[in-house]
């Protein structure tokens, strides 16, 4: 969906290890939604002036520190709000737990505004959007679905043709499969995927390679 009628989707590759950032713009409201901002406060900042958008909120995927650590940067800046699946509130604010102590060698701690739970219908930005709880990579990992753009963005737990690691705090790989496989089964097969790594798939994609369907 790079580019639809009135929506357009743009994706910045930031921090150390290059987490995907999305943005999901209505071109028609100048609004935004800044999906996992990663490290770059900067660069997403840039990105929203250059295309002369507003940001109406950040939805993070899961509370790792790749994924989290531009937030309080662009919040502040905004004064916009968080939203996160609501088992990794914790996560967020442990620095062991987001990795931030063992990984990127500055510690860091942030809390969310809004928590989410499996099944939460949201409306942000001129969008609609499901959340589906999909633990295993994290215990409250999140994949955020745009029906009408038939759009997923999946953070860490569905990849082309692989799925995030387990082997972190509270990781559990009987949890990803499941996950995974529910979004495989409920999802239509035309949908977009777009990870928290590496290159974009779709849901038919996945059901026909992916090892873990």
């Amino acid at each position: 969906m790079k580019e639809a009628k009135n929506r357009k989707l743009l994706e910045l590759h930031l921090g150390p290890i290059r987490t995907n950032c999305y943005l999901m713009i209505r071109t028609d409201k100048k609004e935004a939604l800044i999906i996992d901002p990663g490290d770059g406060a900067a660069a997403v900042a840039a990105k929203l002036t250059e295309e002369g958008v507003t940001p109406k909120a950040i939805l993070l995927t899961h509370g790792h520190r790749d994924h989290i650590g531009a937030v309080p940067e662009l919040r502040k800046h905004y004064g916009i709000p968080v939203y996160v699946g609501e088992a990794d509130q914790e996560m967020l604010g442990s620095a062991d737990k987001n990795l931030s102590s063992g990984l990127f060698g500055e510690t860091f701690t942030m809390q969310a505004d809004k928590l989410l739970k499996d099944g939460d219908q949201l409306e942000l930005a001129g969008f609609s959007i499901r959340v589906f709880h999909t633990p295993g990579h994290t215990p409250g990992g999140c994949c955020f679905y745009f029906p009408e753009e038939k759009v997923l963005f999946s953070g860490d737990t569905l990849f082309c043709g692989s799925v995030g690691r387990t082997d972190f705090p509270g990781g559990s790989s009987s949890a990803l499969r499941t996950s995974v496989r529910r979004l495989l089964k409920e999802l239509p097969g035309d949908t977009e995927v777009y990870p928290g790594h590496e290159g974009d798939t779709s849901i038919e994609q996945e059901r026909r390679w992916n090892p873990y369907a």
